[in-house]
């Protein structure tokens, strides 16, 4: 086997394909966000944490953040196709750069099967009598055809898709703002701020309440490390990325923690119950009778693109694996428009028999998922921080003082980080329904770390430069 290429030639390679402008990569930064996981997930971090779920969102909201920095600050330095699959590879070795990029796909492929699936379902609120796999085949033609085009398509559908999402929560936060300020809506007398300490407190539920939120709340946050994947197609990642990552602790701050204070406040915790998405009960106390209409539109559009951007990522890390020997060698093959083609045409196949399986698990598919989702995510992010740390201690004091874009508060935000993470996994052991999501996490690194060694990797690799 030929020794893959260092991470100075995958540099070359990638800016031949630049196609994101500075305004996609803030769009991709913002949208990663707003998902399934807030329209959706919200509500059972609620119930289960009550009004301290709020906590939970800023706690994980800064994990967030110091991953995000620690992924800009190799991603401005390096700016290579496979992201942090290359990093990791390069600061913690080959197979933990391996074993990242496959659980990144991993994570993307569980989190699209949730999102494809769910579109179908949601479609049945305006057409129940058409059947499911139209617009599952719909979906996957549209999202597909623009990852197969170009780069520039996928970010131009990008930026559509999050501007239509930012648009519908800040309608809602100005809309439960407007209920709260002037006692507006069918029960403004239920409505106030009083309703955080009211019924129960601020942890009606206890600590051990608050800390049964965190999975769900980080499920929330998952697919936000794609800023990194991005930026390796950005035409100018040392202006782009900063900017896309410095942004993060203001979005968490209005669209988690500013949306769900609005709903906690116009509404006492325990009435949140998740039949319906705690935004719907925002325009239901207005009296909007088309509320359930509108936010369905926002949910599909959410899911759309959730999809997108889960193919771009999982396509772009697995076709640098593919580069640098990790991966079949007919995932590497890239189209003269920069487009992954062989990896995308893979994982829609993957996607199609996906959905099948997917239709007939039982009820509780969205929950496991959501946990499935969760340590593929949390794994991934202590990767990247663990791999930032690494590339610090090989770092002369000169190289440190060059970085144009350092993570602040050096090394302790990543020591908190890191810890947090380490504590997620232990609340995934020690609550009985993380266990069978902890069981697939778990088996899925063995059969990886199995195949890497079976497969010969660790001989098909060169040491990274």
């Amino acid at each position: 086997m030929n020794a893959s290429p260092t991470v100075t030639d995958q540099l070359v390679q990638t800016r031949k394909f630049k196609g994101l402008r500075a305004r996609h990569i803030h769009f991709i930064a913002l949208g990663s966000a707003i998902g399934t996981g807030l329209f959706y997930g919200s509500a059972g971090a609620i119930q289960a944490a009550g009004p301290s779920v709020l906590l939970v969102y800023l706690l994980g909201g800064a994990v967030v953040y110091f991953m995000l920095r620690a992924l800009g600050e190799m991603s401005v330095r390096h700016p290579v196709r496979g992201s942090f699959a290359v990093y990791t590879r390069a600061h913690l070795g080959g197979w933990a750069g391996y074993i990242t990029g496959w659980m990144f796909a991993f994570e993307m492929l569980i989190v699209c099967l949730a999102d494809l699936t769910a579109i179908g379902i949601y479609m049945k609120f305006w057409f129940p009598d058409t059947a499911q796999w139209v617009w599952v085949a719909a979906t996957l033609l549209i999202v597909g055809g623009a990852n197969l085009a170009s780069v520039r398509w996928f970010g131009e559908l990008e930026f559509v898709f999050t501007l239509i999402k930012v648009t519908a929560v800040i309608a809602m936060i100005v809309g439960g703002a407007a209920i709260l300020a002037f006692g507006l809506g069918n029960s403004p007398e239920v409505s106030g701020i009083s309703n955080l300490w009211e019924h129960g407190g601020f942890f009606p539920n206890g600590i051990e309440g608050m800390i049964a939120a965190f999975i769900l709340v980080l499920f929330a946050f998952g697919g936000t490390e794609i800023i990194g994947v991005a930026g390796s197609e950005a035409e100018d990642p040392e202006k782009s990325i900063p900017k896309a990552v410095n942004t993060v602790p203001a979005r968490i701050l209005l669209f988690y923690v500013g949306a769900i204070l609005v709903i906690l406040a116009l509404n006492p915790w325990q009435t949140i119950t998740g039949e319906e998405s705690p935004f719907v009960q925002i325009f239901s106390t207005l009296g909007v009778n088309w509320a359930a209409g509108l936010l369905n539109l926002v949910v599909i559009t959410a899911a759309l693109s959730a999809i997108n951007a889960d193919l771009f990522g999982a396509g772009r890390v697995l076709t640098g694996l593919a580069k640098e020997n990790l991966a079949p060698k007919i995932m590497g093959r890239v189209a003269g428009n920069g487009v992954p083609i062989m990896t995308t045409v893979i994982m829609i196949i993957v996607l199609i028999l996906g959905v099948v399986l997917n239709v007939i698990l039982p009820e509780r598919v969205f929950e496991i998922v959501a946990s499935l989702a969760t340590f593929a995510t949390v794994y991934v992010w202590l990767m990247i921080l663990l791999a930032q740390v690494a590339s610090r201690r090989q770092m002369s004091a000169q190289e440190v003082a060059g970085l144009k874009f350092p993570v602040p508060f050096y090394p302790f935000g990543q020591y908190f980080a890191i810890l947090f993470i380490a504590f997620t996994f232990g609340i995934m052991v020690w609550y009985d329904n993380y266990h069978l999501a902890l069981g697939v996490g778990v088996g899925f690194l063995v059969v990886m770390t199995i195949l890497y060694y079976a497969t010969g990797r660790p001989k098909a690799i060169a040491p990274a430069q």
